[in-house]
């Protein structure tokens, strides 16, 4: 028999493993009517199986966050929005998006190439919570770094203290070591 197929989970999720003596390196990943299609060489069998199968699914997964998170532009308009409100319309925001690989910080910025990009994570905080965050990055296209100037422009924002208290108690409950104001920023770009 060329194909051996086996069902396997992963993380609670069920997964369907197709293994075949002619696939030799590579692995591949489908969903078909809800159900993940694992393909992979004969010989990947255990514990290897089963990490790849998990970074496959996560991989998926966080693409598939993205695209919902993403694809109606609502983002965008918000910062647009904001940048009206609060700046004048005078920042020159080139892209916006949602990302899935921020864990420690709740968005970053890129002041160079006016790209933004916001931890998934905060898409479920509430609105007032998420505008905050977006105008933190925009004051970034302004002013790299968290100097007064910077703090000026962000407290334009009427609910920035709350807003900032509001993230500092989530990054208490959850252990983290910095605050709201300082967590994840990195030489030549702004992130809060």
């Amino acid at each position: 028999m060329r194909q051996q197929h086996e069902q396997i989970t992963i993380d609670g999720t069920p997964v369907v493993v197709i293994r075949s003596a002619q696939r030799q390196r590579t692995v591949s990943l489908e969903r078909v009517d809800g159900q993940y299609i694992l393909r992979a060489p004969a010989t990947l069998v255990g514990e290897q199986l089963h990490a790849l199968a998990g970074q496959l699914i996560r991989r998926y997964t966080n693409r598939q966050r993205r695209r919902e998170l993403n694809d109606d532009g609502a983002l965008r308009r918000r910062a647009d929005e904001l940048n009206r409100e609060l700046f004048g319309g005078t920042l020159k925001l080139t892209a916006i998006r949602y990302v899935t690989n921020q864990q420690r910080r709740y968005g970053s910025c890129t002041p160079a190439h006016g790209t933004i990009r916001i931890s998934d994570a905060v898409a479920r905080l509430p609105a007032w919570v998420r505008d905050y965050v977006i105008v933190h990055e925009l004051a970034h296209l302004v002013e790299p770094n968290h100097g007064p100037r910077f703090w000026r422009l962000v407290n334009r924002y009427p609910l920035a203290e709350r807003a900032r208290g509001y993230l500092m108690a989530l990054g208490l409950e959850e252990g983290a070591t910095g605050t709201a104001d300082d967590a994840g920023c990195v030489e030549g770009s702004g992130g809060v």
